[in-house]
């Protein structure tokens, strides 16, 4: 499906030939994300790749750079999470030598022009500030906020007001400098392109970069927060999460827990969804779903109800957690689970800059990547006994954690669901 080719610098070069395709992906991935922050520059990483669009050498301005996209009929665009940072574009399989040059470029070459990194700055805080104004992603971060309290992991990958406000032009320069070394790189492509006309792409680009010593990223620390967190905010609904901690990248349940989740409340035929939506009303938006980092994860739950309702829901939502540890998945369940796991991999890697990240994303994590196959076969392996081990590792009531973002003054109607 792919193959695989390490320049003398570190530098990693993976690709997927597809024959047919008319489109190609170039993604470039580098270990760097908010686990690799001090905590003094929480949002650096974010800061750097928004600083990577405004302007490099060969593409002085950030207005030149859209130019060039534009002219070709093609797409850019970036983005932090905990663990990485991928600048990925995606064009018409004739233009990959200006995308592959242009991708590396903004990597490589950015200005990090004073007049720019404030101008940044002031779009970050904005950004911030619109997460002040989304209850939904509030009450993510606050449940992110007690599982890992005090680290990376429990913060937002944006950062602070404080910190971003106080992030310096040369802070981030040096990030940069740390970071952004070809040992610590993934170019990763996907489209009607050879893999020794990708190589030697890169090559003419990057193959004298120097490697670096990049630091690496910060290990979770055990300790959870308050089992019940409550923010007061005058909202129409009430925005609860339930979080429980769930399993690593590397862990050979990953997929066991990946179908409970899906049993659970991903889909329309989940239970969550049946029974708060479909049967009692109760929601207009219930699901689950599983983060998966290099040491840890999570198990998640979110809904959004009228305040009166809230601590109905979040009771009905911890008692179909507790459901999952009592009795096995039915076949029906397991078998409905693996075919929309099934469906939604091999649907998505029809896009070359789905597969692109694919293959990138596993590659930068975990050094080593699977076939959608191979990926198959595993979630085929899942029985339910499975999913029952897992559930009761997992889902023991002392380690779920409830987070209320609404229009509540007390946590007292919600402090009994939690044992508190």
């Amino acid at each position: 499906m792919y193959e695989r080719t390490v320049l003398p610098n570190g530098l990693r070069v993976i690709s997927a030939y597809l024959p047919n395709a008319y489109s190609v992906a170039v993604s470039v991935y580098v270990a760097a994300g908010s686990r690799y922050e001090r905590d003094e520059e929480a949002g650096i990483s974010h800061f750097v790749e928004h600083l990577c669009f405004k302007g490099t050498e060969s593409y002085p301005t950030a207005r030149d750079i859209a130019e060039v996209v534009d002219t070709i009929g093609g797409h850019i665009n970036g983005g932090t999470d905990r663990e990485l940072t991928v600048f990925y574009a995606k064009a018409a399989r004739s233009h990959f030598p200006l995308v592959v040059d242009l991708l590396l470029e903004l990597v490589s070459r950015p200005r990090l022009e004073p007049e720019e990194v404030e101008k940044e700055r002031q779009v970050i805080l904005e950004e911030l500030a619109a997460v002040e104004d989304s209850p939904p992603q509030l009450v993510d971060l606050l449940a992110d906020s007690v599982l890992w309290p005090g680290q990376p992991l429990g913060r937002d990958v944006a950062g602070t007001k404080e910190t971003v406000s106080a992030i310096t032009r040369e802070q981030a320069l040096a990030y940069l400098r740390q970071q952004y070394v070809p040992n610590n790189m993934v170019v990763a492509v996907a489209g009607r392109v050879p893999h020794q006309e990708i190589v030697d792409a890169v090559w003419q680009k990057a193959g004298r970069w120097q490697a670096g010593t990049p630091s690496p990223w910060r290990p979770v620390s055990d300790g959870r927060g308050p089992r019940l967190a409550l923010r007061y905010k005058d909202t129409e609904q009430a925005h609860l999460a339930v979080a429980a901690p769930g399993l690593s990248l590397h862990h050979p349940d990953r997929y066991a827990l990946s179908i409970l989740s899906i049993v659970l409340g991903e889909g329309m035929s989940s239970r969550l969804f049946l029974e708060l939506r479909e049967r009692r009303g109760l929601v207009y938006e219930v699901h689950s779903y599983v983060n998966q980092f290099m040491d840890t994860g999570s198990l998640g739950v979110y809904a959004g109800t009228d305040p009166e309702r809230g601590p109905l829901v979040a009771r009905l939502v911890l008692e179909e957690m507790a459901r999952l540890r009592e009795e096995p998945v039915t076949e029906q369940e397991l078998r409905r689970a693996r075919e929309l796991a099934k469906g939604r991999l091999l649907l998505r890697l029809e896009d070359t800059r789905n597969l692109s990240g694919w293959l990138g994303g596993q590659e930068l994590l975990l050094r080593q990547v699977r076939t959608p196959e191979e990926v198959i076969a595993l979630m085929e392996a899942v029985t339910p006994e499975d999913v029952l081990r897992v559930a009761r590792e997992l889902l023991e009531p002392s380690q779920v954690h409830l987070a209320v973002v609404g229009p509540f003054h007390s946590e007292e109607e919600f402090a009994p669901l939690v044992g508190l």
